[in-house]
C-alpha cells in the first residue's frame, strides 16, 4: 500500500503529532509539498501532505484559517503538517479549530525535524510501494503464465479473479461468456454481451469502463491483433485496479490473445488443409479426405453431418461479403467450440462461405435458431442447408444446400433446409417472374380465345387435367355435356398446335394453370 498519514505518524524517526482529524489519517500520500504561499491551491494536484512553517499565514485569525482550510480540502489535499517552533511556538488555536471543524488532519511537526526529513519520508515508502506492486505484478505474470501453459484460458481467468479480488470473464468474439471465475460471476457477465458487441466498432487495442449500478467497477479488454476482434476480457473490482493488479490484468490480455489468435499464417494454412479436404470430399474421395484431414476435424468426417452454404444477403452482396461471411465463420466456431464438436468452414470464395457441421450439433442448432426466423431484408446472409448425409454423399449434400439456397433468396427468407423443400410441394419452388412469364405465355392464346365469350376453355382444361383426363367426372364439374367437353380439348389442341395424348404436354400445362398470373387486364 502507499503511505498514509498514519504510517507516517508511526514513523519513530519524525515525531510527528496529530491535532486534528484523527479519523482520517488513513488517507493515502501521493506526495509531500512545501508551501508557504497564503493561497497554495493553484499548484496542488490532490493528495499532497502540504508542509507549512506559517510564514506568510495569520494563523491566529480564526475566520482566515477556516477559508484556508476548506480551500485546501476542497483541493483534495490530506492533510497539513504545521512546524512548530519556528514562527509559532505551538499551532494556533484558530488553525486547530479550523482543521477540527472541517475534520481535516493537521500534524505539528517539531522543530529538529526538517521538512526534507518528512519528504523522504514519503519518497522512500512510495518507491517501495512501487517495488512491492512491481513485483507482485512480475509474480501474477508468471502465475498467469504458467496457468495458460497447463490449463488453458478458464485457469487464467480464474488466477486473475483471484489476482484483482474481485471477478473476470473471457467472451468470444459474438460476446458469449466462454469462462468467468467464481462460478457466479458468469450470469453477470452475460448482461455486458452488447458491450462486448460494441467493441467490434473500435479499432485495437481497445478498452471500456462499463458503468454499473452494482458494487463493482468493470473493464473491458479487447483482445485481437490487427483489425481482427478475437475475444474480450471482462475484469470486475470494488475500486480501481492498483499496480499490481494492473500488471495483472496487462498480462492476462497478452496471454489471451495468444490463446484465442491464431497467427494469419496459420490461419491460412489451415484454411487450405480444410479446402482440400472439402474438395476431396466433393469429389468422392472420404478415404483421402480423413486421411488428409487426421484428428484436425475429429470424427466430424465419420458421423452425420449437414452442409450449409452462405451468401451475402441484399446490400452485403452489393458492397462485397466478406465481413459478414467471417462473422458468420468465427460465430459458428465459437459455438462449436462451445459445445466441444468439430466443425469445418472453408470461404470458398470471397462471397461463399461452405460449414460442415455436425447433425444436430451446437452450430446447425444456432443456425436455426439464429437465422430460422428471418427475412433476408433483416441478415447480412442467406444460408442454405442439406438433408443429413456422410461423406460418400457429400457431393449431393452440396446440391441440396446450393438448391436451398436458391429458394430462400426468391422466399426472401435467410435460411431454408433442404429438408423443407422435399416436404412440401414443387409449386413455391416455380414462384419466380421467369416461371410465371413462361406461364402466362403458354396460356394466353387460351385467354384470348375465352375474353371473346366463344367458350370456357382456361376452365374446362383445368377441369379436365385435374380429372386425369376423365371425360364424364370432368364434363359433371364443369355441368356440360362430355361431347362438348371433347369438343373444348380438340379446340385447345388446335389453338396452342400441340397433343393432350403427349404427357409431357399435360404436365407442363397443369403446372402452368398452377402458376400462371392470370389473364392480362384489358
Amino acid at each position: 500500500m502507499p503511505p498514509t498519514l498514519a504510517s507516517l505518524v508511526q514513523h519513530s524517526a519524525l515525531k510527528l503529532t496529530v491535532r486534528a482529524g484523527e479519523d482520517r489519517l488513513e488517507t493515502p500520500v501521493r506526495w509531500a509539498h512545501v508551501s508557504e504561499l497564503a493561497d497554495p491551491v493553484p499548484y496542488m494536484e490532490g493528495g499532497e501532505l502540504l508542509l507549512v512553517t506559517a510564514m506568510t499565514l495569520d494563523a491566529e485569525d480564526r475566520e482566515a484559517m477556516r477559508r484556508y482550510v476548506r480551500r485546501l480540502a476542497g483541493a483534495g489535499v490530506v492533510g497539513l503538517g504545521f512546524a512548530v517552533g519556528v514562527y509559532y511556538q505551538d499551532i494556533p488555536e484558530a488553525l486547530v479549530d479550523a482543521a477540527r471543524e472541517a475534520d481535516f488532519p493537521l500534524l505539528a511537526v517539531p522543530r529538529r525535524t526538517p521538512f526534507l526529513a518528512i519528504s523522504k519520508a514519503v519518497s522512500a515508502a512510495i518507491a517501495a510501494d512501487q517495488y512491492r506492486s512491481v513485483t507482485a505484478g512480475f509474480e501474477a505474470q508468471r502465475e498467469l503464465t504458467r496457468a495458460a501453459l497447463a490449463d488453458g484460458p478458464a485457469a487464467v481467468v480464474a488466477r486473475l479473479a483471484a489476482h484483482v479480488h474481485g471477478w473476470a470473464a473471457l467472451y468470444d468474439a459474438s460476446g458469449a461468456v466462454v469462462a468467468a471465475s467464481p462460478e457466479w460471476a458468469g450470469r453477470r457477465a452475460a448482461r455486458l454481451t452488447p458491450d462486448v458487441q460494441r467493441l467490434r466498432e473500435r479499432s485495437l487495442p481497445a478498452s471500456s469502463v462499463v458503468a454499473d449500478t452494482g458494487d463493482d467497477r468493470v473493464e473491458l479488454q479487447a483482445l485481437g491483433t490487427g483489425r481482427q476482434l478475437r475475444g474480450a476480457l471482462a475484469v470486475g473490482t470494488g475500486t480501481a485496479p492498483g499496480t499490481a493488479e494492473r500488471y495483472a490484468v496487462h498480462s492476462a490480455v497478452a496471454l489471451l490473445t495468444l490463446a484465442t489468435a491464431r497467427s494469419r499464417s496459420l490461419q491460412r494454412a489451415e484454411q487450405r488443409l480444410g479446402a482440400a479436404v472439402l474438395r476431396m470430399l466433393l469429389s468422392g474421395q472420404p478415404d483421402h479426405a480423413r486421411a488428409v484431414a487426421g484428428d484436425l476435424y475429429g470424427t466430424l468426417l465419420d458421423m452425420p453431418f449437414r452442409l450449409l452454404i452462405a451468401e451475402p444477403a441484399g446490400e452485403e452482396a452489393d458492397r462485397g461479403g466478406a465481413q459478414p461471411l467471417q462473422e458468420l465463420a468465427e460465430s459458428l466456431e465459437s459455438a462449436a467450440a462451445r459445445a466441444g464438436e468439430p466443425v469445418l468452414t472453408v470461404p470458398e470464395t470471397e462471397d461463399r462461405l461452405v460449414v460442415l457441421a455436425a447433425d444436430g450439433g451446437a452450430v446447425v442448432t444456432a443456425c436455426a435458431a439464429v437465422y430460422g426466423a428471418k427475412e433476408t431484408e433483416d441478415a447480412e446472409v442467406v444460408l442454405g442447408l442439406s438433408a443429413p448425409t456422410g461423406p460418400i454423399a457429400a457431393a449431393g449434400a452440396y446440391k441440396q444446400s446450393e438448391q436451398a439456397l436458391s429458394v430462400a433468396r426468391r422466399r426472401g427468407l435467410a435460411l431454408v433446409e433442404h429438408e423443407e423443400l422435399a416436404a412440401g410441394s414443387i409449386l413455391p419452388l416455380l414462384a419466380d417472374d421467369a416461371v410465371r412469364a413462361f406461364a402466362d405465355g403458354m396460356l394466353r392464346a387460351l385467354y384470348e380465345h375465352d375474353a371473346t365469350g366463344r367458350g370456357d376453355l382456361v376452365a374446362s382444361l383445368r377441369a379436365w387435367l385435374s380429372r386425369h383426363g376423365q371425360w364424364d367426372a370432368a364434363a359433371a364439374e364443369l355441368g356440360v355435356h362430355r361431347h362438348t367437353l371433347r369438343y373444348r380439348m380438340r379446340r385447345v389442341e388446335e389453338i396452342l398446335g400441340r397433343s393432350l395424348d403427349d404427357p409431357d404436354v399435360r404436365m407442363e400445362l397443369w403446372l402452368a394453370l398452377k402458376t400462371s398470373a392470370g389473364p392480362a387486364p384489358r
